[in-house]
């Protein structure tokens, strides 16, 4: 485990096997559809959780990504999402899934939401690795999420603090005196 965690929260198979439940449930979601659904990445925190699943769906799918920005360099959302990297596909008539890493305050997901159905999506669905209601600023939910976690600062598999720790294979709380300094 590395030296700046508090703690282990989810070792790498836990998460493999939460990664093949969530394709399972986007696959019996969308097998019926006649169009692949568009799948969208929001960089940098989700990508990794974004190449699992979606390997792991049976139902052909497009993807796209953006970039969203909320953190900074802190540990809370500003509260205000930035789109910094836009989508390059059209939305128009599409089912689109949303893949997301965290669902914190909702913010983002609100601004997701409004932003994708406004381009005229047929539905939006969003698959999330974590849902950290304790912290929910706006009522909004991802329709599937893989783990519910308390108000710890969670790192690792895509999430990150000041860009960093984003590659370890599992999820750890980071220890306060590495963000309190």
């Amino acid at each position: 485990m590395n030296k700046d965690l508090e703690s282990l929260v989810l070792s790498e198979d836990q998460i493999a096997e939460k990664v093949k439940d969530a394709a399972a449930w986007l696959d019996e979601r969308f097998k019926a559809g006649d169009t692949p659904p568009l799948a969208i990445s929001v960089l940098k925190g989700s990508v990794f959780f974004f190449c699992d699943v979606v390997r792991a769906m049976q139902t052909p799918v497009q993807l796209d990504f953006m970039t969203v920005s909320s953190y900074g360099s802190s540990t809370k959302s500003t509260g205000v999402p930035k789109i910094v990297m836009d989508l390059s596909s059209s939305v128009q008539d599409r089912d689109v899934i949303l893949i997301e890493d965290i669902v914190d305050s909702g913010h983002t997901l609100v601004r997701m939401k409004e932003l994708i159905m406004g381009r005229g999506a047929k539905s939006f669905t969003v698959v999330s690795l974590f849902d950290k209601p304790a912290r929910r600023a706006v009522p909004i939910r991802a329709d599937y999420s893989c783990f519910e976690i308390g108000d710890e600062f969670i790192v690792g598999y895509g999430l990150d603090y000041a860009q960093q720790y984003r590659n370890l294979p599992y999820v750890g709380i980071l220890k306060r005196e590495i963000y309190e300094k």
